[in-house]
């Protein structure tokens, strides 16, 4: 199948709406150290097309139920270098798009501006993670992913084309990206962004091990503090009053320049009737 049930290893703290999820690729070349779906996905920095996943995806989704939107994606990024050649998240689009669908499109990389003229013409928003403003802090944390300077151009381009936008500051790890959060709000806003999901670092054992490689000091002080916090769906979860400390500071400069908030996997709200995910913005 290549249009599946979005359902992140059935998680009692999973909040979002139904909806479909959509991977072209398998795999990602971002290489960014939290990544959770390098401990399920068998070569996962590898990234690699969806073998005949055009002529799939036409026929499923002609059978999919009504109502549904599609998320483009949640594991591996739409947009990786060589979507440039391949061009199949555009042909992705291209199909939803004569067949009605509602997409929202969740990326790190700028690429996603060259399908502009699809996603301006079809009921679509697009949400892109950004974790730090600092491009050196960036460029050890995610290696392979464009900088933030280049995310934040991409917000530019797709606001001013009408795009509905939500941006992911997810994960916030304690000790490495969670200062300078109150200017990232601000630039995002700033960017035209209308909703920010955030949520703080959920440990699985390859992670920790690559961050604990990346910054010693800041991954041995992480480990004490999972070793407070509780497990959940294979993740280790952060001690619950440092995790909702972390994202009151968020929601308050969100609030503060009007851009609605949400968490992810976390289990407390911050506002009632917004999706977690930001589809709300989708376009009816």
């Amino acid at each position: 199948m290549i249009l599946r049930a979005f359902d992140p290893w059935k998680s009692e703290l999973c909040t979002c709406p139904a909806k479909l999820s959509l991977n072209p690729y398998t795999g990602c070349p971002h290489g960014c150290l939290y990544c959770y779906a390098s401990s399920y996905i068998p070569r996962f920095h590898s990234c690699r097309p969806k073998v005949d996943l055009l002529r799939r995806l036409d026929r499923e989704a002609a059978k999919v139920v009504p109502g549904l939107f599609i998320a483009i994606s949640n594991s591996s990024d739409p947009y990786p270098p060589i979507e440039k050649e391949l061009g199949l998240t555009r042909g992705c689009l291209r199909i939803l798009k004569e067949r009605n669908f509602r997409v929202q499109i969740v990326t790190k990389s700028d690429l996603v501006t060259r399908d502009i003229d699809l996603l301006a013409a079809m009921k679509a928003a697009v949400a892109v993670t950004v974790t730090t403003l600092d491009d050196s802090l960036s460029l050890r944390l995610e290696p392979g992913a464009p900088s933030p300077k280049r995310r934040l151009f991409a917000l530019n381009e797709l606001s001013r084309a009408g795009i509905p936008l939500s941006a992911r500051i997810d994960p916030i790890i304690p000790g490495i990206n969670d200062c300078g959060i109150e200017d990232l709000v601000y630039s995002l806003h700033s960017a035209g962004v209308r909703h920010i999901t955030s949520s703080t670092y959920k440990a699985r054992p390859d992670s920790i091990k690559k961050i604990t490689a990346a910054f010693p000091e800041e991954g041995a002080a992480l480990k004490a503090l999972f070793s407070r916090g509780g497990r959940y769906s294979g993740s280790s979860y952060l001690p619950a009053d440092l995790r909702r400390s972390i994202l009151e500071d968020v929601a308050s400069h969100a609030h503060q320049t009007g851009i609605t908030f949400s968490t992810c996997r976390e289990g407390f709200a911050f506002e009632e009737g917004i999706s977690c995910d930001g589809s709300h913005l989708l376009p009816l």
